[in-house]
């Protein structure tokens, strides 16, 4: 479960419907309106697929991905209603044999009973520059400062939001992933699984 594709797509139907993203009405009902699916497509080769985002019948899944669906999906994220509006969807994918799920409130707000929780850190430049990369490689426009304001003004907006801030479960293990690769985080993230087992 990626959480912050559920938001972010919220996010995106609300620019195609042109919402006053200041307007919490209007971003409770499209919160409640919007339907998003995740599709998994098969890869040529690959034994798993790519995962696609599917906003009200679109694929969304580049747009989601934009630094604009990300302030997007910060700005409506601090809206008390659309955070209980997709509370029950994101714990409709909870289902055996079990579920993965990333987003800034799992630990909390959203599965506080997980068995396990890893909550993930890096310096906000390491962010922006694993975040340049990403936008590089996908032929977007972008500046390593521009995107080291922006994380900082996400984080700040979402750390001190009134509901649901952004902030470590008591019970989850924290893994500073600052310099390491996909493959060390793995590594560390399973290493702290039979310690809780």
């Amino acid at each position: 479960l990626d959480s912050g594709a559920l938001y972010r797509g919220v996010g995106v139907a609300a620019g195609w419907a042109g919402l006053d993203l200041a307007d919490p009405a209007a971003l409770v009902r499209c919160a409640f309106d919007t339907r998003i699916d995740f599709v998994e497509h098969p890869v040529a080769g690959e034994g798993l697929g790519e995962l696609r985002v599917i906003v009200n019948d679109l694929d969304a899944t580049d747009e989601l991905r934009t630094e604009t669906a990300g302030a997007a999906a910060s700005a409506i994220a601090a809206v008390p209603e659309v955070r209980t509006a997709l509370r029950d969807r994101q714990r409709a994918f909870r289902r055996l044999p079990g579920l993965v799920a990333d987003g800034r409130d799992m630990g909390t707000v959203i599965f506080p009973d997980a068995n396990y929780k890893v909550f993930l850190t890096a310096s906000p430049e390491e962010r922006a520059e694993r975040r340049y990369k990403q936008l590089k490689e996908k032929g977007v426009s972008v500046t390593l400062d521009d995107l080291l304001r922006e994380i900082l003004a996400r984080d700040a907006r979402d750390a001190n939001r009134a509901v649901a801030p952004l902030r470590p479960a008591d019970d989850a293990a924290p893994i500073d992933t600052t310099g390491l690769g996909i493959d060390a985080v793995v590594e560390r993230v399973l290493a702290i699984l039979p310690e809780r087992l």
